[in-house]
Formats: structure tokens, C-alpha cells, sequence
């Protein structure tokens, strides 16, 4: 898989999703995909499911991602998301097969605060939720 191709495939996809572009945001995926939320326990099959569940979803959400990584056939994206501005700390686990996402894994966490064994240890980084 060329990197080349990839990286801005991605940062088309991750746009669109900002925008509540569904159309554009589903691109990446090939019809016979699948999508694993390990922390639900779902898996949704197929381009078109995939894009339904997010169309189905009622809050107002935006993304800002923080990194993406990868090369090859493995892409990870570390994003927040939030949800009507609750912000959520978000990885996802792209796999391609020519040139599109077959399998997607993504991982939630809800922000926490800081534990107060460790704060002489460490510097608070500043907020990566999007507006």
C-alpha cells in the first residue's frame, strides 16, 4: 500500500467526519468492511451499515486528531471526539487491502483526572478537545 495515497486518504476521511459529511467519510471503507468496538462488543458488517450507524447517531460530534501513524497496510489514528462537547480520547485501528479500510478497530476513553501520587512527576498538557 502506497503511503503516499494512504495519509491523505485518511485526512480526507477524518474531514469529513468533522464536517458530518457522510458520504465523503465512508469512502475509505470497501463494501464488505467491518467495524469492531471492542468496549460495546459490536461489530457492524458492511460499508453500509457502517455508515447508517453513524447517520443514526444523534449527537453533535467533531473531531480533532492528535496523530496518525502507520505505513503499510496498518494505519492508527489517535483522535478525541466529542460528543455535544464532551470530549472522549479515541484510537483507531485501520487495516487495507487495495487501497481501502477492510477491518477498523476503535477504542474510547473518557477523560480523568490527574492521580495525586504522581503529580510532582508529571506536567498537565493542555486541552485537545475540538470546539
Amino acid at each position: 500500500m502506497d503511503d503516499q495515497i494512504v495519509r491523505p486518504a485518511l485526512e480526507h476521511h477524518w474531514a469529513a467526519s468533522d464536517a458530518g459529511d457522510f458520504e465523503a467519510e465512508h469512502e475509505i471503507y470497501c463494501e464488505d468492511a467491518v467495524l469492531d468496538y471492542p468496549q460495546s462488543g459490536e461489530r457492524i458488517r458492511g460499508r453500509r451499515n457502517i455508515q447508517e450507524s453513524r447517520y443514526a447517531q444523534p449527537n453533535k460530534k467533531r473531531f480533532a486528531i492528535r496523530r496518525i501513524i502507520g505505513g503499510g497496510d496498518l494505519w492508527i489514528t489517535e483522535f478525541v471526539l466529542s460528543y455535544d462537547g464532551v470530549p472522549s480520547y479515541a484510537v483507531s485501528i485501520m487495516e487495507f487491502c487495495e487501497g481501502q479500510v477492510f477491518h477498523e478497530t476503535q477504542y474510547f476513553a473518557d477523560r480523568f483526572e490527574p492521580a495525586p501520587s504522581r503529580a510532582h512527576l508529571v506536567e498537565r498538557m493542555g486541552d485537545t478537545a475540538p470546539p
